[in-house]
């Protein structure tokens, strides 16, 4: 706890929230797991519970932990309940709830070209793994996706493990390689679709689209893909929410 609590300014609840977070990175409590109770978490770190409930709540504002009434808290997971479409933001106009399936067009290994290398942190020429798909409503195309992953963190990775997976592609990430998204950082402006995308897409080249690119980062906030998303937006709108 010393190594991690060495600034005096940093407060007591916060150096608790960090040893959650480290205990997370570790693996001691998986994604849909249980946490020990505040009374037990107080008595580990040698804190009170009001100390514990406030790194708690901390976390579970951040969509890291899930308070459930009556049963405790527990690690939020990409395979369950409201976290499973937590990243998806392009939804449809009349307020319909729909959800995308993926048609995966290639899983390739390649060099990180200086884009996603510098925003994940790589080398310039690192492996990573390229994922591209479209994500389809009611099976007309509307988004193209360009996925970067390093290869240190998805070892065996391969396009048949990627296609014969059903749930999303967080679920993927999280079920068999133990790397969960907990927060992304969205950049998002207008472009022209190119001839390659038009056709994948179904649109006339040149046609306006939405470009969403977005680093999504797991526990200790360490950037861990990279993707870029071109969104055909008829009949659809990018939401977010602000409070």
């Amino acid at each position: 706890m010393n190594s991690l609590a060495s600034p005096s300014y940093r407060p007591l609840y916060d150096q608790i929230k960090i040893l959650i977070t480290q205990s997370l990175i570790a693996g001691e409590w998986k994604p849909g797991d249980a946490i020990p109770s505040e009374i037990d978490l107080a008595s580990r770190f040698k804190v009170s519970q009001g100390t514990v409930r406030k790194a708690i709540d901390e976390l579970a504002a951040e969509n890291i932990l899930i308070r459930r009434q009556g049963k405790g808290t527990y690690v939020a997971s990409h395979t369950t309940g409201i976290s499973s479409t937590r990243f998806l933001r392009i939804n449809r106009d009349d307020g319909q709830i729909e959800y995308p399936t993926s048609q995966f067009i290639s899983v390739t290994k390649e060099k990180a070209p200086e884009i996603s290398a510098n925003l994940l942190e790589l080398r310039v020429g690192a492996s990573i793994y390229c994922i591209k798909r479209l994500l389809c409503y009611k099976n007309k195309p509307q988004i193209f996706d360009e996925i970067h992953i390093p290869a240190a963190y998805f070892k065996g990775l391969d396009e048949d493990m990627v296609k014969n997976f059903t749930g999303s592609l967080y679920s993927f990430f999280e079920t068999r390689f133990g790397i969960t998204m907990i927060r992304a950082e969205e950049h998002i402006k207008a472009v022209a679709a190119s001839h390659e995308v038009s056709k994948l897409l179904k649109v006339p080249e040149h046609h306006p689209l939405l470009q969403v690119d977005r680093v999504a980062f797991t526990y200790g906030d360490r950037p861990v893909e990279w993707r870029r998303g071109l969104c055909h937006t008829d009949r659809f709108s990018y939401v977010t929410e602000m409070s």
